[in-house]
């Protein structure tokens, strides 16, 4: 006799959502339903019609944990609406930035998957590794981006300002001496994650993965006309759950994706594996490969040259494109601006958004007692991914869902 167990709210992620799981008599999950239950914010909509200055700042604002993936995201799709080159300096300090980034969510996320992994001897230890790594990557943020939160500097057509040469020796002296600090909390991580006594091919499923670039962004990589996105109605196949979702359900080539680390990993690095402890593997090797990425930019960086174009804020319609692989995953911003200089259209396509649809089916096959496993193995981030909104007809007795931005 099958029965449904509910989580509701998940735990140790941002935001809220539900994750509905059908069992069996031996409570093996035969139907995963994951989805957000987070309340509508609404800055897609609360941008479009002001200055394209007024986006990054607001839309930073999605979230507390992902904001600089948010701002950059922003920034490159309205370059791309107004055609505007970065100078290399301006885009070595943007890819500085998000690397640093990448580096810190990489490790709260450590932190929330401890108890998890992590035997209460080594606890102490691996919670201060992940403070002490926390600590100089957002400083690393705070001088480049101008804080460490919601970065001022980050600004359409580069960055506010260079960094002193005297900042540049100083944050590459820091994370060269951080780089072993890195490496030995990735490999107490990994070793511990692999150990653990999980299902074999937990999490696994045969949908394709997507993404434009290893650690930042590439919009060529990314073909609009193959994304299509849909509402949470028309995709699960339980009407409750339909009409109670607030994300949409966007699909590439007409199918759900996986985004994130392991992603990147199939991608650019010929990652094989897949599955919970593969996800986990591969979020905690781009620790490693965002620092060195890090330590290359700030070796290279020239702190006289320019990190901001010249453009007129007057645009033609244009749909700018602005993918950047955030922690979570591909985080693509599409933006126009006006003849007016006016923001025209704006939409954000977030990582968790892509993985909701893949999230709950990853369930399937296994004991519900894993499926939280699961779902935190992708590090969902709900806030940002709440696009739709629950609202009652005329007469109040009907719930239906509608996009806030349209």
């Amino acid at each position: 006799m099958s029965e449904t167990i509910v989580i509701s709210p998940t735990s140790r992620q941002e935001g809220h959502a539900e994750l509905r799981m059908e069992v069996d008599d031996e409570g093996i999950v035969t139907k995963g339903r994951y989805f957000s239950i987070t309340p509508v914010r609404g800055l897609e909509k609360m941008v479009t019609g002001k200055v394209p200055e007024t986006a990054p700042v607001l839309v930073q604002r999605i979230c507390g944990v992902c904001p600089i993936p948010h701002t950059l995201a922003s920034v490159e799709a309205i370059d791309d609406s107004l055609d505007i080159e970065v100078p290399k300096a301006g885009r070595q300090l943007r890819e500085l930035t998000l690397a640093a980034h990448t580096i810190n969510s990489h490790a709260i996320h450590h932190f929330l998957i401890a108890p998890d992994f992590v035997p209460e001897n080594l606890f102490a230890t691996a919670v201060k590794s992940v403070s002490e790594i926390r600590k100089t990557v957002q400083q690393v943020v705070d001088t480049v981006a101008g804080e460490g939160i919601h970065p001022s500097d980050i600004r359409i057509g580069g960055m506010a300002q260079n960094i002193s040469e005297v900042a540049r020796k100083r944050l590459y002296a820091r994370l060269k001496a951080l780089k072993p600090k890195v490496d030995a909390h990735v490999d107490l991580m990994v070793g511990l994650i692999e150990d653990k006594d999980l299902p074999k091919g937990l999490g696994v499923h045969n949908q394709p993965t997507l993404a434009t670039h290893q650690t930042y962004g590439d919009r060529d990589k990314f073909d609009v006309d193959r994304f299509t996105e849909i509402m949470p109605e028309s995709w699960y196949d339980d009407p409750e759950v339909g009409k109670r979702a607030c994300s949409t359900i966007p699909l590439y080539d007409g199918v759900n994706v996986e985004v994130g680390p392991r992603a990147r990993a199939s991608q650019f690095q010929d990652f094989k594996e897949r599955g919970v402890v593969a996800q986990h593997v591969a979020r905690a090797m781009e620790m490693k490969i965002n620092l060195s990425k890090a330590i290359d930019i700030l070796a290279e960086l020239d702190t006289s040259a320019p990190v901001r174009a010249d453009f007129d804020v007057r645009g033609t319609n244009k749909l700018g494109i602005g993918p950047i692989e955030g922690p979570r995953g591909m985080d693509v911003h599409m933006a126009t601006v006006t003849p007016e200089g006016k923001i025209g259209f704006y939409s954000c396509l977030v990582p968790t958004t892509w993985n909701i649809p893949t999230m709950g089916p990853a369930t399937e096959g296994f004991h519900h007692k894993f499926g939280p496993h699961v779902i935190r193995a992708y590090d969902p981030c709900l806030s940002c991914a709440t696009h739709v909104m629950v609202v009652d007809d005329e007469d109040e007795s009907v719930l239906k869902n509608e996009m806030v931005r349209i």
